[in-house]
């Protein structure tokens, strides 16, 4: 636990979106019964729900653009040490959360069958290697790097393999590598959308998070910052629209044209929120997705355990989750109604549990 220091409202509020977004659409009563938006696209496409995990590695870059300033002062080995700390730490948080509850049936659930790759691991080694090589280069070799990862990236995918779900390449290094037990079968097959392949492309958006959080910080928040924060986006959208034509926007291979696409969205997104709250001291609603953005990691975990655990209960021939969201919420309001109703009631139990803990001055950092 720590206090927070050097803090911007936007950044904080930002962060508190895009959580309070990502619970809800984790959480669906029905996923069947999910309003569109709230559903991520089948395969090429792009959708609001598309756009949440994303913003979470963008939003993570913007942290580092605070702590990379303390980095900067240290030795390479202790740089090291903390870097590979919170990466471990938070790799290993992402693969207990699938392994929980641990044991089925009074035995213990097998290392074989559990899931490796994830939501925060990919967040652990996007972090690492953005950290490493924010590190050691300078800002326009970062971006010259970002360039790079981005057009190998297209260039592996059409080279060994096709952008089909049971032929790209990101499923056959996974399947090489960590066998289909150890992936994600959410898909019907064994396909991680969170594989180690596709990370590669990821780092970018946790890089230009970085560079957008220390732009805000040199230039000030002022007319001048908005402005350029979206004339970017907007290359950035043209730029992965443009892409888009031969390399499909598509959220589950994180295709380049879909890094660029979201980083320009982003950088729309804190743009609009600087001149919100930052300028316009319009703030009045704010402290509902300031809670959020405090404890970040942590509410997000949390209501990933809380639907684990809903799940995990049965009553009779379903679950605890199921019985909650068919009996409270669809009975009497509809499948697409009550389904988004449930969803938010998971995400203002997180959010009452994160405003106790704001309240007692508890910030919980890795």
């Amino acid at each position: 636990m720590s206090k927070l220091k050097n803090r911007f409202l936007s950044l904080d509020v930002f962060r508190g979106l895009d959580v309070a977004l990502m619970i809800v659409v984790n959480s669906p009563g029905n996923g069947s019964t999910s309003f569109a938006p709230l559903r991520h696209a089948e395969w090429h496409g792009f959708t609001l729900t598309d756009l949440v995990f994303p913003t979470f590695l963008f939003v993570v870059g913007n942290a580092m653009s605070f702590s990379m300033k303390k980095y900067e002062s240290m030795g390479n080995p202790a740089f090291f040490r903390k870097v590979l700390k919170r990466t471990s730490i938070i790799f290993l948080l992402g693969f207990l959360m699938y392994w929980y509850p641990f044991f089925d049936d009074g035995q213990l659930k097998p290392f074989s069958e559990t899931r490796v790759f994830g939501v925060l691991q990919r967040i652990a080694l996007c972090y690492m290697f953005a950290s490493i090589i924010l590190h050691f280069v300078k800002t326009k070799t970062a971006i010259w790097l970002s360039a790079v990862f981005l057009v190998a990236y297209h260039l592996i995918l059409i080279g060994f393999g096709d952008l089909t779900l049971t032929g790209n390449a990101v499923i056959k290094l996974d399947e090489w590598l960590i066998g289909a037990d150890h992936m994600y079968h959410g898909e019907g097959i064994a396909f991680d959308p969170e594989g180690l392949l596709s990370t590669l492309p990821a780092i970018v958006n946790v890089i230009i998070g970085y560079l957008a959080g220390r732009f805000i910080q040199n230039n000030g928040q002022n007319f001048e910052t908005v402005a350029k924060l979206m004339m970017f986006g907007c290359v950035l959208v043209f730029a992965g629209l443009t892409w888009d034509l031969i390399l499909p926007i598509n959220k589950k291979l994180w295709t380049s044209s879909f890094v660029l696409l979201t980083c320009g969205i982003d950088l729309f997104a804190i743009a609009i929120l600087i001149y919100i709250l930052d300028m316009k001291k319009a703030k009045s609603w704010s402290y509902f997705f300031e809670v959020f953005g405090k404890n970040t990691l942590f509410i997000y975990l949390l209501s990933e355990v809380f639907v684990i655990s809903l799940f995990a209960i049965d009553i009779g021939d379903s679950s605890l989750y199921r019985w909650i969201a068919d009996n409270i919420f669809i009975s009497w309001s509809g499948g697409y109604m009550g389904s988004l109703l449930f969803a938010l009631w998971v995400m203002l139990s997180c959010w009452a549990v994160g405003y106790f803990m704001d309240k007692k001055g508890i910030y919980v950092k890795v």
